[in-house]
């Protein structure tokens, strides 16, 4: 099955309840659709995946990108989306390398929407929709400023996308902005 976005929300929600994790799912959700327009790709699909990455994260971290498996073939879903949820785990907990392009932007931007979800959060406006590349870089320089992003999957995934840092990080900021209202940015 190929779920569509309301399908693949409530399998989002049926395994996951924290409030932080699904914010983090709709706004990697938004920055995949946003990449998808860019790349003339199917944003409906792409975007389901970005609400899918972290399925099993919640209640199984342990076993992340691999009870994901589990979880979406249990849910019937169709393989090339169980892929390439597992792929943006790649090098960290899965072995799943990402091949097409939607799961290399899904590997880019799953930790870079982190970085700039804090970045927002240090602004006087609280909010992605003043953030500009200039203040996301200053931080992402500052190793010590929200320390849990890893900076070099970042750096390996804009690199297998052939995208300069700068590019990735300005269409990361546009996507979120997208979705700035549901994820409270």
């Amino acid at each position: 099955m190929k779920p569509n976005r309301e399908e693949a929300y409530a399998l989002l929600t049926k395994y996951n309840e924290t409030p932080a994790l699904i914010r983090h799912a709709l706004a990697v959700e938004g920055v995949m659709r946003h990449f998808a327009g860019l790349l003339n790709e199917d944003e409906e699909k792409w975007g389901v995946i970005g609400l899918l990455h972290d399925i099993d994260y919640e209640r199984y971290p342990e076993e992340h990108c691999k009870k994901a498996v589990e979880l979406l073939n249990a849910a019937d879903i169709d393989e090339e989306y169980i892929h390439a949820v597992c792929s943006h785990g790649w090098g960290i907990c899965s072995d799943v390398q990402p091949e097409h392009v939607m799961e290399k932007v899904l590997f880019t931007i799953d930790e870079l929407t982190g970085l700039i979800s804090a970045c927002a959060i240090m602004r006087p406006s609280k909010s992605v929709m003043d953030l500009e590349y200039k203040s996301v870089i200053k931080k992402y320089k500052q190793l010590n400023f929200a320390a849990g992003v890893d900076r070099s999957v970042i750096d390996r995934g804009a690199s297998l996308l052939g995208y300069d840092l700068r590019y990735v990080i300005e269409q990361t900021i546009l996507g979120m902005r997208a979705v700035a209202a549901e994820i409270g940015l």
